[in-house]
């Protein structure tokens, strides 16, 4: 294989528009976007229009690719589970990038790592803020300082439309997918949120895999980055009942006891999206800002704080270099040099653990009948 790798991308949505499809055009020495899929012809005639791939490359279908496209790797990009393609691409021999969620259930994860095997290099799963130089330099802080007494995680969260319109090249996504094709795909959701959930899906579920394994998971990543994962979740809350998306809390704990606070408020008119990762120990503050992820080269703040005398010192790093690039910098160092990625399965498993643990306490909580396998593996005391 030679450096530059022939890559297959499934979904041609808006988000891959703003952000991968830029970037792997951009590394033309590292990537060459070789076919492309989706289920929208619009969609697809448009992506292959704007970032070059030849019309004979373009696909409706993830067979099709896989039968003649003559790929190395593939990027998942699409919405909802990424499971099911991920499972046929590793069949096929390929290398995979799948955006998160890689899956809603834990079934879905034990049938991805079977296909992987024991290779550790053939799946990377797109937590983008591991690779952030902010976090990578907090991180590299961290082992250092006394364990923190808690950590907290706050997310205001504007519509995503508001967020793409300052970042998407071009008009938004066309709207010519099938009628039957789109209720297949919110059916399969449905189903599989139900394998999760039992009968609580039909109040929790679009909170558990919109949410939750859509945008929760990120700050639990950048949590692992940092040394800390949830073990116990204690409470959770959301509110008001009756809207969505609406505001949640939750309440956790690490094995050794570091308290873990999150809250997560969808504002639809909020002026700007903004999360924020606290860490606190007895010598001070590490605190992450990080901007929209759709504004590419935003800078992440990292802001250290520690004692300086009789005083406070407050210590700021920026860096331009933005964590999207870096993860594609790692997935082709992945295919090309076997290097094992940040997260693959197995941090993809403990993301569906943790999210149906905290199902479960949402459920308690509201008095739903909770069933699947968040009543199974993660009983309320």
């Amino acid at each position: 294989m030679t450096d530059q790798i022939r890559v297959g991308v499934v979904g041609a949505g808006s988000v891959a528009r703003a952000v991968h499809l830029p970037l792997l055009t951009k590394r033309r020495d590292l990537f060459s976007i070789a076919a492309l899929c989706d289920l929208s012809p619009a969609a697809l005639e448009l992506a292959g229009d704007r970032f070059g791939v030849p019309a004979g490359s373009r696909f409706p279908t993830v067979e099709q690719l896989l039968a003649n496209a003559g790929v190395d790797a593939l990027l998942v990009l699409t919405s909802g589970s990424h499971a099911p393609v991920t499972i046929e691409a590793l069949t096929h021999g390929l290398a995979v990038f799948s955006e998160k969620p890689l899956a809603y259930t834990l079934a879905e994860i034990e049938a991805v790592s079977e296909a992987i095997g024991h290779r550790s290099d053939r799946l990377m799963v797109g937590y983008m803020k591991q690779y952030d130089p902010a976090v990578v330099r907090a991180a590299s802080l961290t082992p250092d300082r006394p364990r923190p007494r808690t950590i907290e995680v706050t997310v205001l969260h504007p519509s995503t439309p508001s967020q793409l319109a300052v970042s998407e090249m071009g008009p938004p996504s066309p709207t010519d997918t099938s009628a039957a094709d789109v209720s297949r795909l919110a059916a399969d959701n449905r189903e599989l949120e139900k394998q999760a959930l039992g009968a609580a899906a039909d109040s929790l579920g679009p909170l558990y895999s919109g949410i939750l394994l859509g945008s929760l998971v990120h700050d639990l990543a950048v949590m692992r980055s940092l040394g800390v994962t949830i073990e116990t979740i204690d409470h959770a809350e959301r509110w008001p009942t009756d809207t969505f998306p609406p505001s949640f809390a939750v309440l956790g704990r690490s094995s050794d006891g570091v308290r873990i606070s999150m809250r997560w408020h969808y504002l639809e008119d909020y002026p700007a999206y903004r999360e924020e990762v606290r860490w606190h120990d007895e010598d001070g503050s590490v605190e992450l800002v990080f901007p929209s992820p759709y504004l590419l080269h935003a800078p992440t703040d990292l802001i250290v704080t520690s004692a300086s005398g009789d005083g406070a010192d407050r210590k700021l790093f920026r860096s331009p270099v933005e964590a999207f690039d870096e993860e594609l910098v790692a997935f082709h160092a992945m295919v090309t040099e076997g290097r094992t990625p940040r997260s693959g399965a197995d941090a993809s498993r403990q993301d569906v653990i943790t999210c149906q643990q905290i199902a479960v306490s949402l459920a308690h909580a509201e008095g739903l009948t909770l069933g699947g396998e968040a009543a199974r593996a993660h009983p309320h005391p």
